[in-house]
């Protein structure tokens, strides 16, 4: 795959492409700005080398209107604040307007389009919209992996519109990372699943099935994984009885492939999902009839430490309980402390689980966090990313691809 080290763009006008859709509060300020600071390198080197800079981003689902509280103002504030120089916010990401800022940008001028999602075109990946885009600059630079698994016009259709179209130094890391622990990894390969749904990562858990060696459980999935094999697990979440046959299959198919496959044996039970809830540790086989699995027990937060402790490579997607609630939080923190002190390359994305180990100050000791949920989900299911499947075709244009 190209990317932007790769090509001339030496006072040239660079559409980049990234994701900051970041969180906000009550009154528009950011609280979290990881994906700001994610993608400064790209800009940094484009500003460097005497280009001109346009960023283009999404900001929460308006559906194709303007909403005011999704602006991206805040973001241009902060990328001023982080670049050390004036971001100036066009009032929209295509018309006359735009056309007329970028047209009057010198080289180290930066300008930051308003939510390309204002208009509907973006997500219905309109070659129009991608046109109007497109006429805005001389290179096309993807750095958003976070929405390549999406089929939207500013990472897709609008490779098609623009002469040179390359990746930034985010997209290219989080993809050579990835590659890193599937195509040849150091062994013992370890993936740890957690979240609400057997369901929601079955494609997952059936493409990991060819480079893993064990697979660790937790979440409220493991209910089902649990229920599948006959265990009572009083009123926790459990999905229903074909998700169930999937996730006995599953285990099944593990077994006879010799990857091992590891499910709680206690758990942190609640009378309810809530803070003020009555809480006890209780073996898997002693789950109370009116209660819930919330978080995966002190014994089995042991056992997965034993696990990991001869990894050699270590791929996390999903939390092990309802983090989110303090008295539930135990069993993901443990591991988020066995993750980092590992002797792993360890590679950890969505599913919040990059949230829990932020909050847990151990992201200087995880090799390497994802900026995105769904499309690491999508390149664990196996798929090929849309928006990578568009620059390999535009490398291709250039005589440049395989």
């Amino acid at each position: 795959m190209l990317t932007v080290k790769d090509i001339d763009i030496q006072g040239k006008t660079v559409f980049v492409r990234v994701d900051v859709n970041v969180p906000l509060d009550a009154n528009g300020t950011i609280t979290d700005d990881t994906r700001i600071r994610a993608v400064l390198p790209t800009i940094n080197y484009i500003l460097d080398e005497n280009a001109k800079v346009i960023i283009a981003s999404h900001m929460g689902r308006p559906g194709g209107k303007v909403v005011p509280r999704l602006s991206l103002a805040p973001v241009a504030r902060r990328f001023s604040r982080l670049l050390n120089k004036e971001v100036k916010l066009a009032p929209d990401c295509i018309g006359p307007e735009v056309k007329a800022l970028a047209a009057a940008m010198q080289p180290g001028d930066v300008l930051l389009l308003e939510n390309l999602r204002f208009h509907p075109g973006e997500t219905a990946n309109d070659e129009e919209f991608a046109r109007e885009l497109a006429s805005l600059c001389d290179v096309y630079v993807n750095n958003a992996f976070a929405v390549a698994h999406r089929e939207n016009a500013s990472v897709v259709a609008i490779t098609r519109f623009v002469p040179v179209c390359v990746a930034g130094f985010l997209l290219a890391s989080e993809l050579n990372y990835f590659a890193r622990a599937m195509e040849n990894p150091a062994r013992p390969v370890v993936a740890i699943i957690g979240g609400a749904k057997v369901s929601s990562k079955l494609p997952a858990f059936k493409n990991m099935m060819k480079h893993v060696d064990k697979f660790v459980v937790g979440g409220a999935m493991a209910n089902t994984f649990l229920k599948s094999v006959d265990y009572d697990v009083g009123k926790s979440l459990v999905e229903d009885s074909s998700i169930l046959w999937e996730a006995r299959n599953l285990m099944k198919k593990a077994q006879e492939a010799g990857i091992k496959f590891y499910i709680p044996v206690d758990a942190v039970v609640a009378d309810r999902n809530d803070e003020a809830a009555a809480t006890k540790i209780v073996p898997i086989r002693e789950v109370p009839p009116d209660w819930m699995v919330m978080d995966i027990g002190p014994a089995t937060a042991l056992l997965y430490s034993e696990v990991l402790a001869s990894a050699k490579t270590i791929i996390w997607n999903g939390p092990m309980g309802v983090f989110e609630i303090d008295a539930f939080s135990r069993g993901t923190m443990a591991m988020v402390n066995h993750v980092a002190n590992s002797y792993a390359l360890t590679i950890v994305g969505g599913g919040d689980t990059d949230v829990a180990i932020h909050r847990a100050g151990e992201s200087h000791r995880i090799t390497y966090i994802s900026t995105g949920g769904g499309a690491f989900l999508s390149l664990m299911e196996g798929q090929i990313l849309p928006a990578v499947a568009a620059l390999d075709e535009a490398a291709k244009r250039l005589g440049q691809g395989d």
